[in-house]
């Protein structure tokens, strides 16, 4: 038998990626430094930056995915939105900026 439900959400999960911003001048690293598998991830910008498409890629604990964003003064013009879902099913957004 289960015991009643909790009303309050689960606790703090904290961002599994680190962006690695030394790689170039319009490239980046997005890796994922969680101890669990990510599904799903994909990568939109807001603002006047563009990147190539790509399709959404599952990450294990370790693995990267690497991006190239152009923009004319890119920390002030645009923001990189990452989006993966964890194995329970949930999903998030992690908001980056320049």
């Amino acid at each position: 038998m289960n015991g009643p439900r909790s009303s309050f959400p689960p606790g703090p999960y904290p961002v599994p990626f680190r962006i690695q911003r030394d790689a170039g001048p319009r490239r980046y690293v997005l890796v994922n430094e969680g101890d669990e598998p990510v599904d799903g991830v994909t990568l939109s910008l807001l603002g006047a930056g563009v990147m190539p498409a790509s399709a959404p890629s599952t990450l294990l604990p370790g693995q990267s995915l690497e991006v190239m964003i152009s923009a004319h003064d890119l920390a002030r013009s645009t923001v990189l939105i990452v989006r993966w879902f964890r194995p329970s099913g949930e999903e998030y957004l992690w908001r980056v900026s320049f």
